[in-house]
């Protein structure tokens, strides 16, 4: 491998570093990722950049988000490609602790974020928020970095984490980065790689009914109506429906009009085997 960031792998080398920075005046923002790097992610760094001036990313599969029927021994993982990717993004430092570096075999402690973690992909996946929030409070208290750039594409992940970190008086500041999207509307994910050639060409159709049920609440018609021919429009095209919903964005409480300007519409639904989740703002 020819051109690589730093990479420290251990909690102290990570704090030594953060700690310089510290000295020197310099902000920094921490950019948690489990790897398998695509442009959604590097662009994290981009807007990690615009509010610091250096920047940590985080590589690590956590076991404490999969129930055992999910994908954890087979998601993506490709150490040296990210290394090169985070290279030519400009990434300061990457952090890639393992598991007992994370979790020592003593671990007994979880987080949870009761309501908003509970609905849409909390519904479905109970497990999920609850290792979600563990995992990225130890990374906030291990990096000890002033920013923490997450996607909206995992739009619900980002409202629980900022409600996770407010809760816990953790002074890391959490910021959203738009969804990156493929040419034809798909939001990118690390787990489009699971999709067939067949499903690629039709996962585009999820984030296309976003759009649709969008602009027909917009137009006037009944929300329940609008949702209710958004899921038989995915149904028909193959796709197997979780949710398709439309929430306050900020609370993430279920709304059925438009009375301000927070209304989001998401949705979640396997194409084949591959589960796909996306959001927009009505």
């Amino acid at each position: 491998m020819s051109n690589t960031p730093d990479v420290v792998r251990t909690v102290k080398e990570l704090r030594g570093i953060t700690a310089e920075w510290r000295r020197d005046g310099e902000a920094s923002a921490l950019i948690p990722t489990m790897g398998a790097l695509h442009e959604g992610h590097l662009s994290l760094i981009d807007l990690a950049h615009e509010h610091a001036d250096r920047s940590v990313v985080s590589i690590f599969v956590n076991p404490k988000q999969f129930s055992p029927a999910e994908d954890l021994a087979t998601y993506p993982r490709d150490e040296e490609g990210d290394l090169e990717k985070l290279y030519e993004r400009d990434a300061d430092l990457v952090y890639i602790p393992d598991g007992p570096e994370m979790y020592p075999p003593d671990f007994s402690t979880s987080i949870g974020v009761e309501g908003m973690s509970q609905s849409l992909c909390g519904a479905s996946r109970p497990h999920f928020f609850g290792g979600v929030a563990t995992v990225v409070a130890k990374l906030l208290i291990q990096a000890q970095c002033d920013y923490a750039v997450f996607g909206e594409k995992d739009y619900q992940q980002l409202l629980v984490v900022r409600r996770m970190a407010r809760d816990l008086n953790i002074p890391t500041e959490i910021l959203g980065a738009p969804t990156v999207r493929e040419d034809d509307g798909l939001a990118m994910s690390s787990r489009n790689q699971y999709l067939s050639r067949q499903d690629r060409e039709m996962a585009p159709h999820l984030y296309a009914v976003l759009e649709n049920v969008a602009e027909s609440i917009r137009a006037g018609v009944a929300v329940g109506k609008a949702l209710h021919e958004g899921v038989q429009v995915l149904a028909q095209a193959g796709f197997d429906v979780d949710y398709l919903e439309l929430r306050d964005g900020r609370t993430l409480e279920p709304i059925d009009a438009l009375t301000e300007s927070s209304g989001r519409i998401f949705a979640g639904a396997y194409l084949g085997k591959t589960r796909l989740i996306d959001n927009i703002a009505v």
